[in-house]
């Protein structure tokens, strides 16, 4: 039993270990998301006027009143440039929710297996009712996948149970209940992985957001207030700027964190679905047969 126990928490570290890991990844998109907003949307050539521009990086990540310099203009990239230092914070963001949501589109789809899995469930089930495990193997084999792995992992043991004369029937029933649940839970990491980084992200992108919306009012709030009573122009137009890119940042990486966090979850429940469905079916089966 020992044994037993110490393979499944191998296989469970292995299942675990399949994927991107976050801790190497998000350092590495993170300097992705600075040089981004440093040499793309801070180039010279995003703004109307490069002599203006001169110093891009100074400009951004200095205190435009105080140096009295005014804010270089340009199109839209050149806008989202001025929103400030959380903006590659942002970019980071949500180019994490991309590279993690095409991760988990390709290993969903890799635990789906060969071949349509609403089929694969319904031949299954069909030969469970015949009782032909045997040929239920063999679609198991060819579709593969996750929901392949545990119906595999269940027809195997109940082929055993059939043969094995030591134990009466609910002793076998347990058992096979049991081969699956603990199929099933190795299965579970790999699906489940790095889902809550979208979760996550889906709540913090908005608070980040409303801190750069909170300093870039407060930055407008003090051109308002500076220069005796006159407002500074520039300074208004850069701090009320940089709070709207902010939220606009925000609130987009946050809607789409959400959006595919939910999308995701649905495939892992409607894969956990199918699987409880085919279980279900073959307790059904061995009941009846043994």
């Amino acid at each position: 039993m020992e044994m037993n126990v110490s393979k499944n928490d191998e296989q469970v570290v292995a299942k675990k270990a399949g994927g991107l890991n976050p801790a190497v990844i998000i350092p590495i998109l993170l300097l992705i998301g600075i040089g981004i907003y440093l040499f793309i949307f801070g180039a010279p050539g995003n703004f109307k006027d490069p002599e203006q521009f001169k110093d891009a990086i100074s400009v951004a990540f200095s205190d435009v009143e105080s140096k009295n310099i005014e804010p270089p203009t340009g199109g839209i990239i050149g806008t989202i440039y001025k929103g400030g230092f959380i903006v590659p914070i942002l970019i980071t963001f949500m180019i994490t929710v991309l590279v993690f949501s095409i991760e988990r589109f390709f290993i969903l789809s890799k635990a789906s297996g060969q071949g349509n899995l609403d089929n694969f469930v319904v031949r299954v089930r069909s030969l469970l009712n015949q009782n032909k495990i045997d040929e239920a193997l063999e679609e198991c084999d060819r579709q593969q996948g996750s929901v392949g792995n545990v119906v595999k992992e269940g027809l195997t043991t109940y082929k055993a149970l059939s043969n094995d004369t030591t134990l009466n029937k609910e002793q076998k029933m347990v058992a096979l209940n049991k081969a699956i649940e603990e199929a099933t839970t190795l299965e579970m990491p790999m699906l489940e992985k790095n889902m809550m980084i979208l979760s996550t992200l889906g709540t913090v992108a908005t608070l980040v957001a409303l801190l750069g919306t909170v300093i870039g009012m407060i930055k407008a709030f003090a051109a308002l207030g500076g220069g005796g009573g006159t407002p500074d122009a520039a300074a208004l137009s850069t701090g009320i700027s940089e709070a709207l890119i902010n939220t606009a940042l925000g609130i987009g990486t946050s809607a789409i964190a959400i959006i595919l966090y939910n999308f995701f979850t649905s495939k892992i429940d409607g894969l956990t679905y199918k699987i409880d469905e085919i279980a279900m079916s073959i307790q059904q089966s061995f009941a009846e047969f043994n």
